[in-house]
């Protein structure tokens, strides 16, 4: 049973990866959708039920039906409180959209970055045509149509526009203690960006900038937070796992020194050397060569 079930997972992350996109009703997805990728994939539900949804400083209650859009880039944790609990949930990566200049316009959409409005109530008409939306996609999915893509993205794009119409959810409240929250979304945000899986996908995100910016708030609010709940600062975070990503590599994979080095984010490979040797006191080479 459990050779099984990690099969199904592995053919479900598999599909989603190849395709970019995959559509569910939520009753019939069982734990295999429980597997995919946060950090590559957006996401909306059209869900009937009570639960709890906390996303980046905010908890929002919600009982009835709701549009939720998750961004991959935002960390977020769902609990479901009624024991009945139905819809539809869709995933889809920004290159499935074939987004091309327009690429930062979902993250800076008011339905996905972290400082707007990530849940909609919808009322019976609306949640009948949303569903009717949401089962197209996923009888389409199943055809060979030639052009099936484009007709999908069109069915998501429908649903954002129909969404952006419609007010957002007030039901919310800030985290009691936001110091604490932020800092568990910077950290969870963090080791999303690992690990590391190929030199075409560099780090993007490599200072405390960079993460309170995706976060949308300041920096030194970020540094703050980070410092009063784990006693060390936002960049002592960061440099520990990068510099644990390239002790992994360095033991564990192939790859150049000047790939590793890129697919960190350095732009070159003495920066990456000179920051490796400050971090450890050795080299990235002298690392390789202790472990042949």
């Amino acid at each position: 049973m459990q050779k099984e079930k990690v099969r199904a997972f592995s053919a479900f992350n598999n599909e989603l990866k190849l395709k970019g996109f995959n559509v569910f009703e939520i009753e019939s997805d069982s734990n295999v959708t429980r597997i995919y990728s946060r950090k590559d994939f957006y996401k909306i539900c059209l869900t009937t039920g009570k639960s709890i949804i906390h996303y980046a400083d905010r908890s929002f209650e919600t009982d009835g039906t709701v549009l939720f859009f998750g961004n991959p880039h935002i960390p977020y944790s769902w609990e479901t409180i009624s024991t009945s609990y139905v819809g539809y949930t869709c995933l889809f990566s920004e290159n499935f959209l074939k987004l091309s200049d327009r690429s930062e316009s979902l993250q800076q959409s008011p339905l996905f970055k972290i400082g707007g409005t990530p849940i909609l109530k919808i009322p019976d008409k609306q949640r009948e045509f949303l569903s009717t939306i949401f089962k197209k996609m996923i009888d389409e999915q199943q055809t060979d149509y030639a052009y099936k893509d484009d007709l999908i993205r069109n069915y998501i794009n429908l649903i954002i526009h129909e969404a952006l119409k419609l007010q957002p959810s007030e039901n919310y409240d800030q985290h009691k203690n936001a110091a604490s929250r932020i800092t568990s979304v910077f950290l969870e945000l963090l080791e999303r960006q690992f690990p590391i899986e190929n030199t075409n996908r560099p780090l993007q995100l490599k200072a405390a900038q960079d993460y309170a910016r995706s976060l949308n708030v300041h920096v030194n609010y970020l540094n703050r937070a980070v410092k009063e709940v784990t006693g060390k600062p936002t960049t002592a975070h960061i440099s520990e796992r990068i510099i644990s990503e390239a002790k992994a590599l360095l033991q564990h994979t192939c790859w150049n020194i000047s790939d590793i080095a890129f697919a960190l984010g350095f732009e070159y490979p003495t920066y990456f050397n000179n920051y490796f040797k400050r971090m450890t006191g050795t080299n990235p080479k002298s690392l390789r060569e202790m472990e042949v």
